[in-house]
């Protein structure tokens, strides 16, 4: 697939998703490489943009250089946004709110602490990116499972062969001690990259997954 179609393949994918703006963003493409410029009103666009964009076929990576101009009914203060995320992270059922901090500096909101799971690390994240004001996530959570790591690399095998949406045939998986995997092999997408990377991560006892799966075409 040419750059000049991948390009144009991205450009629908922005357009089909209803909660873009797809004209305020403007796509380039070099060897699969996906860069996106332009201004968006929410962090929530910025980050839909992306995920879009990285669902597409044939794209390896993407830069993501939008700008966020919040609307006016869309600012606020820090303390107001760091009220907010508190009391989003003691609502979430999935999320131990009190394993978890907020900062905020200019509207960028820093989670810090330490949690069982990767899911709930996600979970917290996901919690406070919607929020009004926000300008970027950074998820500090350190994962820290107070279960054993044995037999993970079976057990992550065992998850890839059932997946309808892994070949697990293509990938790879080393165990090393204190709870860190690591994932080798080629896939056909993204999005496979992606779930085999979430797959490890739902194994008991993994604290982190290093992804060295390639993409080819």
């Amino acid at each position: 697939m040419t750059d000049q179609v991948l390009k144009r393949h991205v450009e629908d994918a922005l357009t089909w998703e209803p909660s873009i703006d797809a004209a305020a963003i403007g796509v380039s493409v070099h060897e699969g490489i996906v860069t996106l410029r332009g201004d968006v009103h929410t962090y929530t666009e910025k980050f839909g943009a992306e995920r879009v964009s990285l669902g597409v076929y044939g794209v390896k990576a993407v830069a993501n250089d939008l700008n966020i101009q919040l609307a006016k009914a869309y600012e606020r203060s820090d303390t107001d946004i760091a009220r907010a995320a508190a009391n989003a992270l003691q609502w979430n059922t999935v999320v131990p709110s009190s394993h978890v901090t907020v900062a905020v500096s200019d509207g960028w909101v820093t989670l810090k602490g330490a949690l069982d799971w990767q899911y709930q690390k996600d979970a917290a994240a996901r919690a406070v990116r919607d929020l009004m004001g926000v300008r970027g996530v950074t998820n500090s959570i350190s994962v820290q499972p107070r279960v054993k790591t044995a037999d993970v690399q079976e057990k992550i095998e065992a998850a890839f062969k059932r997946s309808a949406e892994i070949d697990a045939r293509r990938v790879a998986v080393t165990a090393a001690q204190d709870g860190k995997v690591i994932l080798t092999g080629n896939v056909r997408s993204w999005a496979e990259r992606q779930e085999a990377e979430r797959a490890a991560w739902a194994a008991p006892g993994v604290i982190s997954v290093d992804n060295r799966i390639t993409i080819s075409y």
